[in-house]
């Protein structure tokens, strides 16, 4: 999702700096939604993978099933209650009744998509569990191309589509997604089983999932607090730098892309291993991941330093803009090697089924640390303060993080 908004982003870029500070504000809420999705979506795959390790083919079965059933319902709540609140949420940040309007737009149409995301997302990680990252790599491909081959025909209206402004990037999204969570569904079969005599509720299944699957929701839903946090305090000094703020996390899911996707691939293995008894094996995986994850941060170091302003430049063609952004992404890449360590300790312990201890590592990396400091430091420093932050509060962190994985 959040690779989507990047390449979405570069297209609203060229309808106006208005449309991409609309996207931005309505950010925090897709990364909501796409957080709790994801967050029960790693439950039920820890569970499976555990399971499946332990030769518990009923229970693996069961939690698969009472998973699908649990992220319908999750995404039906989700799209009454974000609906509800947009206009709310969207006004305690921007003044600019165009980017409201336009925020809302937007909003309005993609949070309709809410069940498709959670429904996608389950059967990803059904489907990754079990060794299947073929047909989830494939299938989120699928999505991705499709959407991004809409976008600038329904943004700008070429060939047989309408100009539909920011609504048509709302709707070209939402497509790629419902084609990705079709590929999946027609995917071939895996080796648990999906059916209505594993619907029953059970108390030990539906506890394995919220165990790991509430703590890595709030994981990855605290970069929306953090988010709105620093919009809240970037806005005292420019809109601009709310807009520089946006940018940079899409320009992060780029440079996180590759980290996650090992952290993605190791949580089955980790987990398969470990309910099968392997437990050197599993310390081997996390040595390996490391390694792997703190070359990508360097990698994503090195190229926010060679080429920041063709970076910003996909998103803006405003000098001011593209300056800041550029002292912005000289100061947080700083923070990005480090941030490998944290990263693979909390995947490595929620593939564990250690979903508290991951939590506590995000807590201390999106909450606890950064908004504090981004405010003091803003006060002193100003905004290039609350860039600082970042590095500092990635450095802190990893050496938390490796306290508590050693524990």
């Amino acid at each position: 999702h959040g690779r989507l908004l990047g390449i979405e982003g570069t297209f609203l870029a060229k309808l106006s700096e208005e449309a991409m500070t609309a996207l931005a504000l309505v950010y925090p809420i897709q990364n909501l939604i796409t957080a709790i999705g994801v967050g029960i979506g790693i439950g039920i795959n820890a569970g499976i993978a555990y399971y499946l390790g332990a030769k518990k083919q009923t229970t693996a079965n069961q939690i698969a099933t009472q998973g699908i059933a649990l992220s319908v319902l999750h995404g039906i709540l989700l799209t009454v209650l974000c609906t509800a609140g947009l206009w709310k949420f969207l006004k305690g940040f921007s003044a600019d009744l165009e980017v409201n309007l336009m925020a809302i737009t937007y909003g309005n149409r993609v949070l309709l998509f809410s069940v498709v995301i959670t429904l996608g997302i389950t059967f990803e990680k059904i489907f990754q569990s079990v060794g299947k990252m073929k047909v989830s790599m494939f299938s989120m491909i699928c999505g991705c191309l499709i959407n991004i081959l809409l976008d600038p025909l329904m943004i700008f209206g070429i060939g047989p589509f309408p100009a539909m402004g920011i609504a048509g990037a709302a709707y070209a999204t939402g497509i790629g997604q419902t084609a990705t969570l079709l590929i999946f569904y027609f995917a071939d079969p895996i080796p648990v089983k999906i059916q209505l005599k594993y619907l029953k509720p059970e108390k030990q299944v539906i506890s394995r999932i919220y165990a790991v699957g509430i703590p890595a929701t709030l994981n990855m839903a605290l970069p929306s607090l953090l988010i709105s946090s620093l919009n809240g305090i970037l806005s005292g000094f420019s809109e601009k730098y709310v807009l520089v703020l946006g940018v940079y996390y899409k320009l992060q899911t780029f440079i996180y892309l590759s980290a996650n996707g090992i952290i993605q691939g190791i949580r089955p293995l980790i987990g398969y291993n470990y309910g099968a008894g392997e437990k050197k094996r599993v310390e081997k995986i996390f040595r390996t991941a490391l390694g792997l994850v703190l070359g990508v941060m360097a990698a994503g170091m090195l190229i926010s330093w060679l080429i920041p302003g063709k970076l910003i430049g996909l998103f803006t063609v405003n000098e001011e803009t593209i300056r800041i952004g550029i002292t912005a992404l000289h100061i947080i890449s700083f923070g990005f090697i480090v941030s490998g360590v944290s990263v693979t300790c909390s995947g490595a312990l929620e593939g564990l089924g250690k979903g508290t201890p991951s939590f506590c590592i995000a807590l201390l990396r999106y909450v606890i640390v950064i908004i504090p400091a981004a405010f003091l430091f803003g006060k002193i420093l100003g905004a290039n303060g609350v860039w600082l932050a970042f590095p500092v509060t990635e450095a802190l962190t990893a050496v938390f993080a490796i306290i508590l994985y050693q524990r």
